[in-house]
């Protein structure tokens, strides 16, 4: 029996989104899906497997002598008086949107001037945490455990607080990067829900105001407080993230 239609159409999806070929909204939504159904994160490990053993047994070949010659001459044919400037758009082009689409934590946008891209990068990291086999680099409960680990991994180790009296404890943490700064992720448990709270250095940029913001059914509370911009992101209700948030800054319980 046949796959329906929708099945085909969300496993092109993945490939796609293994491919690096969606656009940020889209890349984060067929995230989102795989994270939700077994069938189609069983059919991304099977493509990535493949994709391994391709790059790793097929020895790539040089492209052949006078191949980019050709290409500028044929892109160039339709417009020749702008046939360099087109070229190198068209270079410039595909570099861009291998960058932003892909699935890596990569920024390319300035952090301080564009919040949302920032979000809605860190949500992607949520969602990818949340498919991989483990949603933290260093497991433990432990704040002096998972404080010391981020020494030599990050500029400045994250404050740390323990959480677990209140029903929120910790599980341990990652780093991410943003804009090609390491950054720290602490990951918090609400019952069978994950906190992602990942620690951003400020750099003179303006304090973060305002209430939870939502991408794509996962909820942001975001602060400022001693020179680094806070973002913590999940699925659980907003007003249990924002009483996660209120606790964090109130704690006086940190290493």
């Amino acid at each position: 029996m046949s796959r329906p239609r929708s099945d085909d159409n969300s496993v092109l999806l993945v490939h796609a989104y293994l491919d690096g070929e969606l656009d940020p909204a889209n890349a984060l939504s067929v995230a989102q899906q795989m994270s939700q159904e077994p069938a189609l994160a069983a059919e991304a490990e099977r493509v990535k497997e493949l994709q391994k053993l391709i790059h790793d047994r097929l020895p790539r070949e040089a492209a052949p002598p006078g191949l980019r010659a050709r290409i500028e001459s044929s892109v160039g044919g339709t417009r020749r008086e702008r046939a360099k400037p087109s070229w190198l758009a068209l270079a410039a082009s595909i570099v861009l949107a291998a960058m932003v689409a892909g699935t890596s934590t990569w920024l390319v946008v300035d952090s301080r001037q564009q919040p949302m891209q920032v979000a809605e990068l860190l949500v992607s990291d949520h969602i990818r945490s949340l498919m991989a086999p483990e949603p933290v680099d260093v497991v433990s409960s432990d704040r002096h455990t998972v404080k010391p680990w981020f020494n030599g991994r990050i500029s400045n180790s994250p404050r740390v607080v323990d959480l677990a009296r209140n029903d929120f404890p910790l599980i341990g943490g990652r780093v991410d990067v943003l804009g090609r700064t390491p950054v720290s992720t602490l990951v918090y448990r609400r019952a069978k829900h994950l906190i992602s709270l990942t620690a951003v250095p400020a750099d003179g940029a303006p304090a973060l105001n305002g209430g939870p913001r939502s991408i794509n059914g996962y909820n942001i509370v975001r602060w400022s407080e001693n020179g680094v911009n806070y973002w913590a992101i999940s699925d659980v209700e907003p007003k249990e993230l924002e009483l996660f948030a209120q606790l964090f800054r109130s704690s006086q319980n940190e290493l």
